[in-house]
């Protein structure tokens, strides 16, 4: 038996029938979900219903409650809960449909005030255009009125008669509220059967889902179910209490049937961002034709508004969190497309329904792509951001982005968790030559810039003509010395100063290690510590020379900056022990600051006799600092 060889052409056909399947797959879904709508949607509202109604069924099953009876009761109440809450809206609507007649006169008064705003100014703007158009036959909508015939009063008496009787009555209300019913009355059923099998159908689905891997499907389980209950018992008392505030706050203010509104806004609440505005809209009419005047119109809209806000950004955000793990977008377009495939009821699912595909995203692989697309986690991490943003050449969104994070934390946490691991990308990109020259140019020019904006270090010459000089020094940490020695001098600061004020900082000579030093600089001059930037070189030069103005014993602190990983320990190590045989140095306190590095895990050396202390982050050799010079 012959085997046919793989040959490269297959890939591609394999890739695409894959692809083919796939959308054939995501259509067959689709129209599965619309034309089965009529029956997955209660199923679904039952669904979410038990994991609302489910910390509630625990609660009386500790009471001494029996599962069976504490489900009855529960599902019992939640029926009382939504038949009360239906008969009071429709109590208030009856109530408000019989005083509508005597708001008719304040509604054409206003509206008769609105036209003269509107529509008489347009009319007297067009002036003799105005006659013209009209001499060529065309009439204006009130001639067209007053030209309409009018029928009849008998016209439709019969059909007044018929439709006027009690039983049609009765049977086309009934008939109106039977779609509803029957709706009700399946979540209902469905519901008490989820409740009395809560655990057995979690115990399915994990069978059924799962295999062999049980962990990750509990984890998934138990995420979505933490998320949604959580999400809906928060909405639900933020809803109820909103709902009551504005019952409260019309009453106050004088609207009538201020218990509709109330109850209206508690429940269109559900609707993501247009409900609680539907609500206000249907409210302010009333307000705009109760009264002559508009002060109980704004009263009525500052009203909402005042309360939507104060809920939406305060009270919220603490209950809510990162509860339901959905980016803002991802709600709206949810909201568009389950509006579009089911209508209203999908427009109130549309949430739920996303984040538990958001959860599916995070726990299985092949929807991985939910997951980064319609959750709020972000896409890149912040040295992937700061990275990509740099090779666009957008320093200024970097340093926004860098100035929010330094509200709360430090400039040294910034370098160890954002900028030295973005340069360290950058790094493993330059050792594959990935990069391109315009992109090398762009990364250099906004990694200088944002270092210099950040570390406080104003630049000695506008920033154009420093341009072409980033792109010809390979060396970024060496350039960025040379900036601050053009303002402060060759020595980097005065040379008489009080004993044991200074700290240097010094690297192996490699440019990955010379940035990090220079970064370790600016973190502790942030500090208000006296830090230089010096090599070996430098420092044997410095004792070449004759300065009689200088401190003998200034140095009291010596930093060895090692970034790049285990192969340049050794040089480091050279360092400390060159600098520790000094007599000019032999009482100041040697540190090797180790960097860690995305590619290996950094273990951590003996201490050697001449060196005092490791640090394994800039955040740590700072802290180091501090408690030296605080003593």
């Amino acid at each position: 038996m012959s085997i046919m060889p793989l040959t490269p052409d297959s890939q591609p056909v394999a890739s695409a029938s894959q692809r083919s399947l796939t959308i054939i797959a995501t259509g067959v879904v689709f129209a599965l979900l619309y034309v089965g709508k009529d029956v997955l949607v209660p199923i679904i509202l039952a669904l979410i219903l038990a994991l609302l109604m489910a910390p509630f069924v625990r609660v009386l099953q500790k009471l001494k409650l029996g599962h069976a009876y504490a489900v009855l009761v529960a599902v019992l109440l939640l029926a009382m809960v939504a038949a009360g809450l239906m008969a009071v809206i429709g109590s208030q609507i009856v109530h408000l449909a019989e005083g509508l007649p005597q708001y008719e006169r304040t509604v054409q008064a206003k509206l008769q005030v609105l036209h003269d705003l509107t529509i008489a100014r347009l009319e007297a703007v067009q002036g003799e255009a105005g006659k013209v158009i009209n001499s060529f036959g065309v009439t204006s909508n009130a001639e067209q009125v007053r030209e309409a015939p009018v029928a009849p009063s008998y016209a439709n008496a019969t059909d007044v008669s018929v439709l006027g009787s009690p039983w049609n009555a009765v049977r086309k209300v009934l008939s109106s509220l039977w779609s509803p019913l029957e709706t009700a009355g399946i979540v209902l059923v469905t519901l008490v059967f989820v409740l009395l099998e809560y655990e057995s159908l979690r115990d399915r689905f994990i069978r059924a889902i799962g295999g062999a891997d049980l962990r990750a499907t509990t984890a998934a389980i138990n995420d979505a179910g933490e998320r949604l209950s959580h999400f809906f018992v928060s909405q639900f008392s933020v809803n109820f209490g909103v709902g009551l505030a504005i019952w409260l706050g019309l009453a106050v203010i004088g609207l009538p049937n201020a218990l509709l509104w109330g109850a209206l806004t508690a429940v269109l609440r559900f609707v993501p961002y247009v409900g609680v505005w539907l609500a206000a809209l249907l409210a302010a009419l009333l307000a705009a034709a109760v009264t002559p005047g508009w002060s109980l119109l704004l009263m009525t809209l500052g009203l909402f508004v005042i309360v939507e806000l104060l809920v939406s950004q305060l009270l919220e955000p603490q209950l809510y969190g990162h509860a339901t793990g959905l980016s803002p977008l991802a709600v709206v377009v949810s909201a568009i497309f389950w509006s579009w495939l089911w209508g209203p009821m999908g427009l109130v699912l549309s949430t739920p329904l996303t984040l538990c595909l958001v959860v599916v995203g995070r726990h299985v692989k092949a929807f991985t792509l939910l997951g980064i697309l319609l959750g709020d986690t972000p896409a890149l991490t912040l040295p992937q951001r700061f990275y990509q943003r740099a090779l666009s050449g957008d320093a200024d969104e970097i340093i926004e982005a860098a100035r929010v994070f330094l509200r709360q934390r430090s400039f040294a946490r910034y370098c160890d968790v954002v900028l030295l691991p973005a340069l360290q990308l950058a790094q493993m990109d330059l050792a594959q030559k990935a990069i391109v020259p315009e992109q090398l140019l762009k990364a250099r020019t906004t990694v200088v810039k944002v270092v210099e904006s950040l570390g406080r270090e104003t630049p000695p010459q506008p920033r154009w003509r420093r341009r072409t000089s980033v792109l010809d020094d390979d060396n970024l940490g060496r350039y960025l010395r040379q900036q601050r020695e053009h303002v402060a001098g060759r020595w980097q600061g005065p040379l008489a100063v009080a004993p044991g004020s200074i700290v240097l900082c010094m690297g192996s000579g490699n440019r990955y290690d010379d940035m990090a030093t220079e970064i370790l600089v600016r973190i502790l001059r942030e500090l208000h510590v006296d830090a230089r930037h010096a090599s070996l070189k430098d420092v044997e030069e410095f004792e070449g020379e004759s300065h009689p103005e200088a401190t003998p014993d200034a140095i009291s602190m010596i930093h060895v900056v090692n970034a790049s990983g285990t192969d340049g320990w050794e040089s480091g190590d050279a360092i400390a022990s060159e600098m520790r045989k000094r007599a000019r140095y032999a009482d100041a306190v040697i540190i090797a600051v180790l960097l860690p590095t995305l590619l290996e895990t950094q273990e951590i050396p003996a201490l050697g006799e001449h060196i005092d202390r490791i640090a394994q982050s800039f955040e740590q050799a700072a802290q180091y600092t501090l408690e030296k010079f605080m003593k």
